[in-house]
């Protein structure tokens, strides 16, 4: 039989299933449906990576295996291609983003189609298609006629190199994660949505779904739901008053100071009463210097400046006690300010500590005055008057419960979250619908109007002011109001990539829709996503950023299901050979053009799967791959050892059940390397047996199929079985099969294996002892000497003891 070759294979069938549309998926409503999704790729000029692979790789076997067990599939692919990389390689080279983003597309797509993937092509959106932002376009403006995107000037994170405005997720430890330059604050205007108000369906949402425990956990720290009191502390001589937010209300009695935010307002307001305002201000000049990152770094040396002429009352006892600024302290979080806890916060132990401030102890334990004293819940209150000898947990609703009678603040839920930051200065982004009059106000664009496309311009760099390219084009800027018919200006930041890739999965379900963003009845039979691989990186943006707008949409009635996604995993990376990250910069990352090329898809896909614990990292191995190619080599060399029998043989029934019933649950369980070792078993077996039955063949070739479709689809087509390989029926196995019935018991005579019989596994000795005297191997050793002795372990060896 003609050698296995690869390249030619892959190509045979990857052109059959594109001229045959055999992946396509339409409505049908007598077939129940299967939606995999996977994260769609940015079209970045590098090109696929390995880690690309290994994402796409795990629901790309679920899709194949779900229809050859009946489903209606839906596996799609698309391009998440606005944003700042293409933007700045633009920039870097003159070219267009438009030109960019197509040439990249296009080589995305040559590569996922040469690795096997059965994505159905017809359904490819693009978020830089008009077509396709339009409809992002018409969901903000749904939002802003429900309140819940809204501009205001506020403190921002700023990359002073990309030149925009970040959201916290995207500058996390301060530095700007497409860049990696420092982010600094910036005082703007900028668009925000109202996530914070969504806090709690995201949290609670997350009871119901199938996500990986740390995929929740992750969220939940996220969002960072907590309860306490909001609470006013009176600022001496005024009507005005400190409002700070606090979980622990029971340690009131211990605040010994306030800090506020360098930026507070009140600073201005009672600029007049400031007797240090140099000293204030050189402190604000020096905050606004730092990245956010800087500021609330636990870790770092505490500075700060005691605000002379303003001090607050401590409502509960009373007392006067000094204000202070201090950088650790951000307007956007909570209210702006904090109380000061120093015995029971090791962060105000510190600042007190540094600045020669009073610690009071209120919680009992410890030697507060030389070091910090953590609480726990049982702990009993100190120096905290009627309130003395409750434990902690007793005293936080006692306390709360006094504070609301007293009318000094109330219980209070409060989220470490903050509202989205939803607005780019830059050109390559959706532009936002809105449009600024002078007598209107900010109105939206009519939604017969959109999309609000972006215009064709040769200049597209961003500016050293903060503003987008957009607003140097006059003629695409000015507009007449759509209310009053007065000359009015369009809005020129654009949205943020995010933007697009928060609802894409719903575009999926009716991607040539001009009318609607999906059909209702696409909506109603695709809908929710049934599984959803992606990376960990995007569990606190991506996931949490698309839930929201899914939860909206649901509570509009544009779609009839709360929550997006049933299930969601997520995939470990790859390590490059030395152990390391994959980067250009250490010469380490894997084209998987090349092994394609070398190897063949198959054989890349095979060991992508193979490579270890699929949501853990794993090291790249290239001589793994050969073994992964040996392995491949082997399965069609089976066809030259098949037997016409169409049945198990008796010898293969446990292997066969045994081998489907691993696969078929180590796939569910994303479990794919223990799956293609329990294959590679079965195969060892057929080998040292020498023999594979027609049937056996069938159903092998069944269940490596997902991973390795083209050679499978080969031999289905040499062996001439019936129906179509990517049609056919996934094996199932028998639970009482999967049990061995028949042993390889091995024959010992003084202690040496001299032979080896197959019987059943219940076969007593006096039966076992007649087939061995038939074995001529045997009685060739025993020859004319006497069997003194014979022990036998059922099922496992029998020993023969001659004299």
């Amino acid at each position: 039989m003609r050698e296995y070759n690869p390249n030619q294979i892959e190509k045979k069938w990857q052109s059959h299933w594109e001229k045959n549309h055999t992946f396509r998926s339409e409505i049908d409503h007598n077939k129940k449906k299967y939606f995999n999704l996977i994260e769609f790729p940015y079209p970045s000029g590098a090109g696929l990576h390995v880690g690309h692979i290994r994402a796409y790789t795990s629901l790309e076997v679920i899709s194949r295996k779900r229809r050859l067990e009946g489903y209606n599939v839906l596996f799609p692919i698309g391009w998440d291609a606005f944003g700042l990389p293409t933007e700045n390689y633009a920039m870097q080279t003159g070219e267009h983003p438009r030109t960019v983003t197509d040439r990249n597309i296009e080589v995305f797509t040559d590569q996922l189609k040469s690795a096997g993937y059965s994505f159905d092509w017809e359904r490819t959106i693009d978020t830089t298609d008009p077509n396709y932002y339009k409809w992002t376009q018409w969901i903000f403006l749904q939002m802003f006629k429900h309140k819940l995107a809204y501009k205001d000037t506020t403190y921002v994170n700023f990359c002073n190199n990309c030149k925009v405005v970040l959201a916290n997720e995207e500058s996390q430890n301060g530095v700007c994660d497409r860049c990696g330059h420092d982010v600094v604050q910036m005082e703007k205007d900028v668009w925000f949505l109202k996530i914070r108000e969504y806090a709690d369906k995201l949290l609670d949402g997350l009871e119901e779904l199938d996500f990986l425990p740390r995929i929740k956990l992750e969220q939940e720290n996220w969002i960072g739901r907590s309860n306490g009191a909001e609470v006013n502390f009176p600022i001496s001589g005024t009507e005005d008053f400190l409002r700070i937010y606090t979980t622990r209300p029971d340690t009131i009695f211990g605040v010994t100071f306030m800090v506020m935010a360098p930026e507070h307002p009140y600073l201005k307001k009672y600029e007049a009463k400031l007797q240090n305002l140099d000293e204030i201000k050189d402190y604000q000049e020096q905050a606004t210097r730092k990245t956010e990152f800087e500021r609330v770094q636990l870790a770092k040396d505490k500075t700060g400046v005691e605000i002379k002429g303003l001090t607050v009352i401590n409502p509960l006892t009373k007392k006067e006690i000094p204000i202070w600024i201090s950088d650790y302290v951000m307007m956007g979080y909570g209210t702006g300010a904090i109380m000061a806890v120093p015995a029971h916060d090791s962060r105000d132990w510190e600042f007190a500590k540094k600045f020669n401030i009073p610690i009071v102890e209120v919680v009992k334990g410890g030697d507060v005055q030389n070091e910090v004293y953590k609480t726990s819940p049982q702990d009993i209150l100190v120096n905290s008057d009627k309130f003395d000898g409750l434990t902690v947990e007793e005293a936080i609703p006692a306390i709360i419960r006094h504070i609301e009678e007293n009318k000094l603040g109330e219980a209070k839920t409060n989220y470490k979250m903050k509202n989205w930051a939803f607005n780019r200065q830059r050109y390559w982004g959706e532009p936002i619908p809105i449009i600024h009059c002078e007598h209107c106000g900010m109105v939206p664009v009519p939604e017969e109007q959109l999309p609000v496309t972006l215009p064709d311009v040769e200049e597209y760099r961003p500016t050293n002011t903060g503003e987008s390219p957009l607003a140097n084009i006059e003629d695409w800027v000015k507009v007449t109001c759509p209310v009053c018919g007065k000359p009015a200006k369009r809005e020129t930041d654009t949205m943020p990539q995010w933007a697009g890739s928060s609802w894409y999965f719903l575009r999926y379900m009716d991607p040539h829709n001009n009318d609607a963003l999906a059909s209702q009845e696409a909506l109603d039979y695709w809908g929710p996503v049934d599984w959803y691989n992606g990376g960990m990186e995007h569990v606190s943006r991506h996931l949490i950023y698309s839930r929201f707008w899914h939860q909206f949409l649901h509570d509009i009635d544009a779609v009839s299901y709360p929550e997006p996604y049933k299930k969601r995993t997520a995939q470990g990376l790859i390590l490059g050979p030395d152990g390391e990250k994959m980067s250009k910069s250490r010469g380490n990352v894997i084209n998987p053009n090349e092994i394609i090329d070398n190897y063949g898809a198959d054989t890349l896909r095979t060991y992508i799967m193979f490579i270890g614990d699929y949501e853990r990292p794993a090291v790249w191995s290239d001589s793994s791959v050969k073994g992964c190619k040996r392995f491949l080599e082997r399965v069609w060399k089976l066809q030259e050892m098949v037997t016409e029998q169409n049945e198990y043989d008796k010898k293969h029934i446990s292997l066969m059940h045994k081998t489907i019933k691993k696969v078929s649950e180590d796939f569910e369980n994303v479990k794919f390397n223990t799956a293609i070792a329990a294959m590679m078993t079965a195969v060892n077996q057929f080998y040292d047996d020498e023999f594979i039955t027609r049937k056996e063949l069938q159903d092998f070739i069944t269940l490596l199929y997902p991973i390795a479709p083209h050679i499978c689809c080969e031999i289905w087509e040499l062996q001439q079985f019936e129906k179509d390989m990517d049609h056919t029926d996934w094996p199932t196995w028998d639970e009482s099969k999967t049990i061995d019935t028949v042993v390889e018991i091995p024959i010992q005579i003084n202690g040496k294996i001299r032979g080896k019989v197959t019987v059943s596994k219940d076969i007593t000795q006096e039966e076992l002892l007649k087939i061995v005297e038939t074995e001529e191997n045997i009685k060739n050793f025993i020859g004319d000497k006497k069997v003194i002795k014979t022990i036998y372990v059922p099922g496992k060896i029998l020993n023969m003891v001659i004299k």
